[in-house]
């Protein structure tokens, strides 16, 4: 049984012909996301919807010849951004992106920005129900920022996630929503699992039109492929996918470690701590802290020792990781937290002697680091330590051995790596298969896969 499965992530969009029997995914391919708008005012960051809708075709165009039974179509995609649209999935504005900044703008009282405002309407009970996410890349932060500027369309208009976009399009349905997109909006009750009509009310998006609430699995239209109606699933977001792809069971945290990273822990029922907040599937909810010093800080450090030579060697990692393997211990400290995050907003360098001032010593304290945030980052989620087990997965988790070998001796608990480096593509095959009632549940699609491997 083969379904096309798309990934609309902020540089590809992906897409892949999936064995959804063989629990496999083949013909991946991959077409540009298309650049932001150009000479937009700073912290802006729009796209042209066309571009991305032209984008989505071709690749379904390309992968269609090797689906000539497909039974259906998957899709996930980057959360927090949204197009506005009428019924009938037109758009009444560019897709702003989740890297949209505008709600740090100045306000015009001058006093404080346009999210601090915002802030001062939603009360502290309000954001704890919403998920705890408040910052400024939501989309009803950008929204916000729209209404105050009276620049909302006049008919009432549908905040659509990219991905409903996208499909409501493909199929010429109006766009709906499921939750795991409707979370990062910012405005779900996730003890209703309806939108927080007070929460709405308070920021003045009354006259917008929230889109119909969608479960995991259902049709919401159908596509022409190959000479037959195929059915279109309801989008779902790109990070619990993810993490259905990396097999992620309860009793385990998941430590996500690439550009960004995140640390995240499944609970059975909805249970609030010191995190954010956001539904999964089969009725389970996620704890999580995002925005940790991970691979974009590293970068930084790198580019820093590269700046003058561009590096002795091609791939500068090589000689990095090597470097930090060979140093046993090192008193030389490092705080990552070179960009505002869960862990801060001013790094350091530390206990620099000429003996330490080396590449293995910074990167050996740099790791040492990350261990050491992530461990924080976990007893915030669960100070009991209700994890038996670490998942690793994400470029970096899955690259570098040293740091995966740190974060155990840190958290002293077994580990484990996603098995695949197209995590997102697997999680679309395991949620297919619940779609297709092939597993009944996606903890079982989870259970049968791990059986196989």
């Amino acid at each position: 049984m083969n379904f096309i499965a798309l990934d609309l992530g902020t540089s590809f969009i992906k897409g892949a012909i999936i064995d959804v029997d063989a629990g496999r995914s083949g013909h991946i391919r991959r077409v540009p996301f298309p650049d932001p708008i150009p000479g937009l005012p700073p912290l802006v960051c729009e796209i042209d919807p066309f571009a991305i809708l032209a984008a989505t075709r071709e690749l379904i165009a390309a992968l269609a010849p090797h689906a000539p039974d497909c039974q259906g179509i998957v899709m996930c995609g980057q959360m927090q951004g949204l197009v506005l649209t009428d019924e009938r999935a037109v758009p009444l504005s560019n897709y702003i992106s989740w890297r949209d900044q505008r709600a740090v703008m100045a306000h015009p009282s001058g006093a404080g920005t346009y999210f601090d405002h915002l802030m001062t309407r939603i009360a502290p009970h309000e954001r704890q129900r919403t998920g705890n996410e408040w910052k400024p890349s939501l989309p009803a932060c950008a929204l916000f920022w729209l209404a105050a500027q009276n620049q909302l369309p006049r008919a009432a208009a549908i905040p659509a996630t990219l991905s409903d976009f996208v499909v409501a399009n493909l199929c010429g349905v109006p766009p709906t929503i499921e939750a795991t997109n409707a979370s990062v909006h910012g405005v779900l009750d996730l003890e209703t699992g309806d939108w927080h009509r007070a929460v709405i009310a308070n920021l003045g998006l009354t006259a917008l039109r929230f889109p119909e609430l969608r479960r995991a699995g259902d049709i919401v239209g159908w596509l022409e492929l190959n000479g037959k109606r195929v059915p279109c699933y309801t989008p779902l977001g790109d990070q619990p996918t993810a993490l259905v792809g990396a097999l992620l069971r309860e009793g385990e945290l998941s430590l996500n470690i690439s550009t960004g990273s995140q640390v995240a822990l499944l609970t059975p029922r909805l249970a609030f701590a010191d995190c954010q907040t956001r539904p999964f599937f089969d009725g389970k909810f996620l704890n999580i802290i995002t925005h940790i010093p991970a691979g974009r800080s590293l970068s930084a450090l790198v580019n820093l020792l590269t700046e003058v030579t561009r590096a002795a060697e091609p791939d500068a990692w090589e000689y990095i990781v090597r470097a930090a393997e060979q140093v046993r211990a090192t008193d030389l400290r490092v705080n990552l937290a070179f960009f505002a995050g869960a862990c801060g907003d001013h790094g350091a360098i530390e206990n620099i002697r000429e003996d330490t001032l080396t590449v293995g010593h910074l990167f050996r304290a740099a790791f040492e680091n990350m261990a050491e945030n992530y461990f924080a980052c976990a007893q915030r989620l669960s100070p009991e330590r209700a994890w038996e087990r670490i998942v690793f997965s994400g470029g970096l988790a899955q690259k570098i051995v040293l740091l995966r070998r740190l974060i155990a001796e840190k958290f002293a608990v077994p580990t484990r790596v996603c098995p695949t480096t197209e995590d997102t593509l697997l999680g679309l095959t395991l949620l297919a298969r619940v779609f297709s009632r092939m597993s009944e549940s996606v903890e079982t699609a989870i259970a049968e896969t791990q059986r196989k491997t």
